[in-house]
């Protein structure tokens, strides 16, 4: 168990960093730089912002530098000056005295935006688009598993039908022509609900239902094709055959297995919705993380993409890592060794 754990530490690790160098190297290679304007800003002026944020250095450096403030943690004492360089994501005091700190993950400042750090971002935007995220996690669990479970137990029947008629379209309307469609009839036709914007209850509801619902089709025909070819397994016909009820044998027995190709896409599911999307954050006008990343592509941001992807692929990796986890519960016969 223990060197199970440790290798895949090691792996996740080594993921996060092969990912940082291809996302460094890729977005130095695009055209332009986060000081291009239309107008373009005085040579000196440039000269100066690109010494700044030590942009006339050699690329290795530039990335060495950034990875340590991201990933090495420091403990401080005394005086803290709290300012846009030394913003860290996490600072902890240790408790022996109010000067001395344990501070990690420090993003940087963003380049386009000289008085907000990344971290300022992931505070202020990613709790928005966790709780989006999270909200439609739960739609899509709700509407996709017991819709593919009752198709499965009753294949080839109406039920089925309608349960994959109602995951085609999930299927064929994207959250692009969904959500306008939400906005206009329910939140202007019909006036039930607010059309856009975020901070009541009530904003959550279209927005996660059409982000739920698109991702709750593919979680119903993996539900159904995942729980019919566990009810032709041997096990399951000797529990019939025992005389086992058939709620018992379904439950209790099929149901396990039949999730374990559930839960393998929930992971990456979960760090997907989590973490922002970008349409659905478009679409209803919700400052989320989405469009805070797609400014700073276009911005050509480094700082803030370089921060983002790493936050999104540490969420994935850690979702994945848990998703192994979970199979041993679901399946008694896997050991990590």
């Amino acid at each position: 168990m223990g060197q199970y754990f440790v290798r895949r530490i090691l792996g996740m690790i080594l993921v996060l960093f092969i990912v940082s160098i291809v996302t460094f190297a890729l977005m130095h290679q695009v055209p332009g730089g986060p000081f291009d304007r239309e107008r373009p800003l005085p040579p000196l002026v440039q000269e100066n912002m690109r010494k700044r944020y030590n942009l006339d250095d050699p690329l290795y450096v530039q990335y060495l530098s950034y990875m340590r403030n991201a990933i090495v943690p420091t403990i401080t004492s005394g005086e803290w000056v709290d300012e846009v360089d030394n913003d860290y994501l996490i600072n902890i005091s240790l408790g022996f005295g109010d000067k001395l700190h344990f501070r990690w993950m420090n993003f940087g400042p963003s380049m386009t935006r000289p008085s907000r750090t990344v971290n300022d971002v992931f505070r202020d935007n990613l709790p928005i688009s966790g709780e989006l995220g999270m909200y439609a996690l739960l739609v899509a669990s709700a509407i996709g598993i017991p819709l593919g479970v009752a198709a499965a137990l009753r294949k080839n029947s109406l039920t089925d039908y309608v349960s994959m008629g109602v995951a085609v379209v999930g299927v064929s309307l994207p959250i692009i022509v969904m959500g306008p469609l939400l906005r206009y009839i329910v939140g202007v036709q019909l006036g039930w609900l607010p059309p856009t914007g975020w901070g009541e209850p009530e904003h959550a509801i279209l927005p996660a239902f059409a982000l739920g619902f698109s991702n709750s089709a593919l979680l119903a025909r993996l539900t159904r094709a995942s729980l019919l070819q566990v009810l032709n397994e041997d096990y399951i016909r000797t529990a019939r055959a025992k005389g086992l009820p058939e709620q018992v044998t379904i439950w209790r027995h099929a149901m396990k297995n039949a999730m374990i190709p559930v839960v393998t896409v929930l992971g990456p599911l979960f760090a997907f919705l989590v973490t922002g999307t970008v349409v659905t954050e478009q679409v209803f006008a919700i400052p989320g993380m989405g469009k805070f990343f797609i400014q700073s592509v276009t911005n050509r941001d480094y700082s803030v993409i370089m921060g983002t992807i790493l936050l999104f692929s540490s969420f994935l990796v850690i979702a994945n890592f848990v998703v192994d986890l979970v199979y041993a519960v679901l399946d008694p016969r896997i050991r990590f060794e």
